[in-house]
């Protein structure tokens, strides 16, 4: 399939506001059109679109994590695709079991569940349900742009004050706070921590590698109110990246603890599936003076690889790079007071509103 050239296209497109440059091949997919090389003799530009927006009436919502290193029990996702852009982001891959790309479309095409609330309550009223912490969200972020219209996480958060089952959250939007309230009411008996994910103080870096996200300097400012409101709040610098932000390992924690930033954590990247033709197109069209280093230094980091899918490893890497990021990572979390505690869920509360009717 060709497309013909655009009169006036740029010799080299960059989409300004989006995370990957390109579409790979969807690998599920026999027939289809993949963009990927821009040598291509028959290359053409395509202007960029708004985002679009599919509903989806979802069978399930809770998702139990079988991954023993991602910190979690259960994850629910109300929206599949992520407007925010990360480029290094693993959950892109699972835009392709929708039949579309890893790359810009799953920036620019965002399935929303909007039967998610009743699948929840659905899910709490199964008898067989053991209270364990539910994350939001395991895979996209919750507090995405969409949800400025769609309050879905909203929603699913007063479903579990309702029925006092603790969650988790992990956002790099500022959009937590329209839920402040909430969350001080969850905090209050135990139900919930929340987690800003801080990856740059460079705002230069950040346009370029998370470019729909709040600045770093926002997301501490969140940081901030939720500790003054009581809610136990950390910050995950994560993933970290050799010659592009883990130096910058110090000041990301030291600006977390003086936040209020009672606890942190960290991945070092791995770039999985498409996700690694998608990170090499946007490391070359960005960082061309040192690409190839920072590239060389992922490999070194799993073996030879961009990845490693191995339980236990494949968060932390190995090698060289990998030891001395868990090295000052381990220092500056201790110099700053942070992980001084361990947090915990309070799943004893937990309740089923109609429980009583039951009786009659």
């Amino acid at each position: 399939m060709t497309l013909p050239f655009q009169e006036g296209a740029p010799e080299n497109p960059y989409y300004k506001g989006r995370g990957a440059q390109i579409n790979p091949k969807n690998k599920y997919l026999a027939d289809e059109y993949a963009q990927e090389h821009a040598e291509g003799i028959d290359e053409w530009w395509q202007a960029d679109v708004p985002t679009q927006v599919f509903e989806e009436h979802a069978k399930n919502l809770v998702n139990k994590v079988d991954s023993p290193d991602v910190g979690m029990w259960y994850s629910m996702n109300p929206y599949q695709g992520c407007e925010h852009g990360c480029i290094y982001c693993y959950a892109r891959n699972t835009h392709q079991y929708w039949g579309l790309s890893a790359g810009l479309d799953f920036e620019r095409k965002i399935i929303v569940k909007h039967n998610a609330p009743e699948l929840l309550r659905r899910f709490l009223d199964n008898k067989k349900w053991d209270p364990k912490p539910i994350s939001l969200s395991g895979n996209t972020d919750c507090y995405q742009p969409v949800e400025r219209k769609m309050w879905l996480t909203r929603q699913l958060l007063e479903v579990a004050l309702e029925y006092k089952q603790p969650v988790g959250i992990i956002t790099k939007n500022s959009l937590v706070l329209r839920d402040r309230y909430l969350l001080q009411q969850l905090a209050q008996e135990n139900l919930v921590c929340v987690y800003l994910s801080v990856t740059t103080l460079q705002e230069d870096l950040r346009q370029k590698m998370e470019p729909r996200t709040a600045t770093a300097a926002q997301r501490l400012k969140v940081v901030k109110e939720l500790s003054d409101l009581g809610i136990p709040v950390g910050v995950m610098t994560a993933p970290l990246i050799p010659g592009l932000n883990d130096h910058e390992i110090p000041r990301l924690l030291e600006a977390a603890a003086a936040n209020g930033a009672k606890y942190a954590g960290y991945t070092v990247v791995r770039l999985n599936d498409a996700v690694k033709v998608i990170f090499n197109d946007w490391l070359y069209k960005n960082f061309p003076d040192r690409a190839d280093k920072v590239w060389h230094h992922i490999e070194s980091m799993h073996g030879g690889k961009v990845n490693d899918s191995d339980f236990g490893r494949r968060m932390r890497g190995e090698g060289n790079i990998a030891d001395l990021i868990k090295q000052q990572f381990k220092i500056h979390t201790k110099k700053n007071g942070l992980n001084q505690e361990r947090f915990e869920f309070n799943t004893a509360a937990f309740r089923r509103p109609n429980s009583q009717l039951s009786l009659f």
